[in-house]
């Protein structure tokens, strides 16, 4: 089985919402059982709780089921997935910078590297302290990266 895992910094607004996304890409393509998500936090401040109710809220009106609970990247997770996504460059180089061994760094991707129509480097914006418009952007930027990491997927796994 492939494993993915999305990783933000509190993982309850864009980690999951990329986690749902994924989710309902692979149900769609009859691939959910050929590949395991996750979602976590490079910092432990939400550890428990569900995704934000505004991302939860804007899933939602799209079909979109957000039911992870908060978790912080940790030390197992390293060998436990195939693909470990960043939301943006700084959870990126934390993520970098935290790996055991070079070879285990090279895992670590941002998200938007996926997406061909997104420019080099890009990031998923925080939407936290922003208005509800913030988190509709969230998930189409989930959306289009999550098209291009699923082709990926099928292309260097045969599924």
């Amino acid at each position: 089985m492939v494993s993915v895992c999305f990783v933000c910094l509190g993982n309850i607004c864009r980690s999951p919402t990329a986690e749902g996304v994924m989710k309902h890409l692979l149900c769609a393509s009859g691939l959910e059982h050929a590949v395991h998500v996750d979602s976590a936090g490079t910092a432990g401040y939400h550890v428990g709780e569900p995704p934000d109710r505004r991302a939860q809220a804007a899933a939602r009106r799209r079909g979109i089921v957000l039911d992870s609970r908060a978790r912080q990247f940790g030390g197992d997770d390293w060998h436990r997935f195939d693909y470990i996504l960043a939301m943006d460059q700084d959870n990126y180089e934390d993520l970098v910078a935290r790996a055991p061994s070079k070879q285990l760094a090279k895992k670590v991707r941002l998200l938007r590297s996926f997406d061909p129509s997104a420019p080099k480097g890009a990031s998923v914006p925080d939407p936290y302290y922003g208005g509800p418009k913030g988190f509709d952007d969230v998930l189409d930027m989930c959306e289009a990266a999550g098209r291009g990491l699923l082709a990926q997927i099928r292309r260097e796994h045969g599924l």
